[in-house]
């Protein structure tokens, strides 16, 4: 374990380095001060570790055919979350609730209908009893990845892979941990969810991840590679161990690693944001591979890590980028990896990048109302506002390049969803549109954003009320569209 300079006492402004943290405008951006040396200063706790175990899986139909008994959820199974959803402190010095969002888009103007985006191809949902079970653990940490060919589906503690041309099922549902069959250790006896299923698009292989927690510490990252396009064939499995409680997962993928951030807690107790680095060219071709993590204190909120979109890779030797939120601002983090060298890996930062003032979304809690259900006690839904939305997008257009992010904020009494574009964040970092988008009473949130290759974005996010059941509603806009503006929804 190597321990580094451990300096930052507050991302943003209100402790020791607010004099070269404070923003007083949206969309100004101010650098942490470098050392005297000129070069910039890394933060946390440098800690390198290789996989606790790792080896190449049979092909996954071939797992899934010869456990299928084992593996088939009924209707009347009921999964728990492995662990209960754990709260992080909001910033401080967000704008009181009643207080107007001056970046508020209270109409989504309509394109014409040529340009405008249409629902493609439909796909099963695993908590559709209509797959065979239903899904009824809570939060159902619903996420998603498309490949080539495939579309691979993971909620909680199931997963299922579809055809992407046709919707047909081809493998599935199964259990999460099916995945770790004949691998040992808590990655294979334990199904504790929080998934992750990513594509790595520069290789074309699929990353599928989830933690094993029952039992620890130590606790245990499942992550597998696969070794062909194909998401039922064989994957590089790998686990990783951590000392505390690594909550949240979520990954990018980069050139030279899978970088993976967590919230680590130790009980209740919130010890800041992990960020770490798996040796992506090692994975690939399945060899032992190494992690090399920055322990952030717990004045760092969660964090999101860039994930490459599309085929042209960031400029050689961009560092991966790190967003969080903080107070009426985003705080831009870098993270170099070298795995030769680990001591020479990096992670420095933030960069403060100014944004209209906002306020939380239920102050990150329970607010968001739904239609009264017999036997619900007409619960509130979860609004998870306290962090930034997955994904952080990435996109090199070669003259510039571009992040998106999003999260869940209060506008007139309901929800919204803000989202931001940040570009060139390794260099003259501009905050180059955002906009808080709620064209209706009905609450808006939880979303995800990305942008294709011609600058155009899609956002797709929850929309809920006392008259609208939980469901999904996506918008857009075009590259040419009138900057800080969606679509109709």
């Amino acid at each position: 374990m190597f321990v580094i300079k451990n300096t930052l006492k507050m991302l943003f402004p209100g402790l020791a380095i607010a004099a070269c943290l404070a923003v007083t405008a949206a969309g100004q951006v101010r650098p942490i001060q470098p050392d005297t040396d000129g070069s910039p200063i890394s933060r946390g706790i440098r800690i390198v570790r290789s996989n606790v175990h790792h080896d190449v899986s049979a092909p996954l139909r071939d797992l899934l055919r010869a456990n299928q008994n084992a593996f088939i959820l009924p209707l009347t199974e009921n999964p728990k979350e492995a662990e209960p959803v754990r709260r992080v402190r909001l910033p401080s010095g967000l704008k009181p609730a009643n207080e107007p969002d001056l970046a508020h888009q209270s109409m989504a103007f309509s394109a014409p209908a040529q340009l405008a985006p249409t629902a493609g191809l439909a796909f099963d949902g695993l908590g559709d009893a209509t797959l065979g079970f239903t899904v009824r653990a809570a939060p159902p940490d619903t996420n998603g990845a498309v490949g080539l060919t495939q579309y691979v589906q993971w909620v909680n503690s199931s997963f299922a892979i579809f055809d992407k041309a046709t919707g047909n099922l081809l493998a599935g549902p199964t259990s999460g941990n099916a995945l770790w069959t004949g691998f040992g250790g808590g990655c294979e006896t334990n199904n504790n969810g929080d998934p992750m299923a990513v594509y790595d698009k520069l290789a074309n292989r699929w990353v599928l991840s989830q933690f094993s927690v029952t039992g620890g510490p130590p606790f245990l990252q499942c992550v597998a590679v696969s070794t062909t396009p194909d998401a039922t064939g064989s994957y590089n499995r790998y686990s990783f161990t951590y000392s505390n409680f690594d909550d949240y997962p979520k990954m990018g993928v980069w050139p030279d690693a899978y970088y993976i951030t967590f919230n680590m807690f130790n009980g209740n107790a919130f010890q800041g944001a992990d960020a770490c680095a798996y040796d992506r060219n090692a994975m690939l071709s399945g060899q032992a591979a190494t992690q090399v993590c920055f322990q952030q204190g717990n004045t760092v909120g969660p964090l999101l890590p860039s994930d490459a979109d599309g085929t042209l890779p960031p400029p050689s030797g961009s560092p991966d980028y790190m967003v969080t939120m903080g107070s009426n601002a985003l705080g831009l983090f870098k993270f170099h990896v070298d795995f030769v060298s680990p001591g020479n890996s990096t992670f420095t930062g933030p960069t403060v990048i100014g944004v209209t003032a906002f306020s939380a979304l239920c102050n990150g809690g329970h607010c968001i109302p739904q239609p009264p259900q017999p036997n619900t006690l007409n619960q509130k839904l979860d609004s998870l506002a306290d962090r930034l939305m997955y994904r952080l997008a990435y996109r090199n257009f070669g003259d510039h390049d571009s992040l998106v992010v999003n999260h869940s904020v209060v506008v007139n009494n309901t929800g919204a969803v803000r989202w931001y574009e940040i570009q060139n964040p390794n260099g003259n970092v501009t905050l180059a549109q955002q906009s808080s988008f709620s064209p209706g009473p009905d609450f808006r949130w939880m979303g995800s954003i990305a942008m294709d290759q011609a600058g155009d974005m899609a956002l797709g996010y929850s929309v809920s009320s006392t008259t609208v059941s939980p469901s999904i509603a996506i918008t857009g806009r075009l590259f040419s569209d009138t900057a800080n503006t969606m679509q109709a929804e």
